[in-house]
């Protein structure tokens, strides 16, 4: 029993970064009409940019963990502005092959500048366990799962109670009927993308906290982060969270109780059957965009 508690406090961890990361593309992808492969960048920018301020810096982690999370939304703010926003009209395949080339530029550009060599962030948590009822864990673990549920409460909040959250939500349900009441979209688009983009460098900075940072980190996490989104339901922010920590318990127990050389395939084995049995997602709707 303490190691099924175990894999599941082990995929409940993973998994809350995982839903930062797919809440982000869920809004990206609902407000503004983008399939954004590039959204594994700005994961894999905040680990890097969180190592080296750390490491060649010497900022405080906490500090650098925040500076690092408001320079990938500067770059998101810069890339909205200054690419993404001339594609508001343009097809799907456009914005795709237009993702897919950000997403291979700056891969590119991360690895000329580090090197292919995987980094560890310093941190100053230490790697002593700690062992409560049975279950081990560690003090970096625990502060990745406080910071990961302090943002997602808060950004529920912002949604649900907030001018902002009420104007996204209204141009995520239908943006010609949010431009006839006065809203102006594309200034609520581009916030949405430097938002999605924080959070996406927010899981990165913690998930590189826990294991390492390298160039290629965000191949496998915008792949992660898709599965979540059509796991979930497409445009379903609460399933986009559900999704997360459900991929997350599941990466856990595949990896602690049958070998971890499947654990990052058992998403694709998850999609597929939520794909064949409830096409709209868990917690999507028929019809739903």
């Amino acid at each position: 029993m303490n190691e099924i508690l175990q894999q599941l406090l082990n995929g409940i961890i993973i998994g809350s970064s995982y839903a930062l990361l797919a809440v982000g593309l869920t809004l990206i992808f609902g407000i503004m009409r983008i399939v954004n492969f590039a959204h594994g960048e700005f994961y894999m920018i905040g680990g890097v940019l969180c190592f080296y301020l750390v490491q060649t810096l010497h900022l405080n982690y906490f500090a650098a963990l925040v500076l690092a999370v408001v320079l990938a939304m500067a770059l998101g703010a810069v890339l909205e502005r200054s690419i993404l926003r001339w594609l508001k009209d343009a097809s799907i395949d456009s914005t795709i092959i237009v993702t897919i080339g950000l997403s291979v530029f700056i891969q590119n550009v991360t690895l000329l500048g580090m090197g292919p060599v995987p980094r560890s962030i310093p941190t100053p948590f230490g790697n002593t366990p700690i062992v409560v009822g049975g279950l081990t864990f560690t003090a970096i673990q625990i502060f990745v799962l406080a910071v990961t549920a302090l943002v997602i409460v808060g950004f529920h909040v912002l949604l649900q109670h907030t001018f902002l959250g009420k104007a996204m939500r209204a141009t995520f349900s239908e943006k010609d009927a949010a431009r006839l009441v006065g809203i102006d979209t594309d200034r609520i688009a581009g916030i949405t993308f430097v938002l999605g983009s924080g959070m996406a460098a927010l899981a990165g900075a913690l998930l590189g906290s826990i294991y390492l940072v390298y160039p290629s980190m965000g191949a496998i996490a915008v792949l992660k982060a898709f599965i979540i989104v059509i796991m979930g339901g497409m445009g379903n922010i609460m399933g986009a969270i559900a999704g997360g920590l459900l991929l997350g318990v599941a990466e856990g127990f595949v990896s602690g109780f049958v070998s971890s050389d499947y654990s990052e395939a058992i998403g694709f084995f998850i999609v597929i059957a939520v794909l064949l049995f409830k096409p709209q997602g868990l917690f999507g709707r028929k019809g739903q965009v």
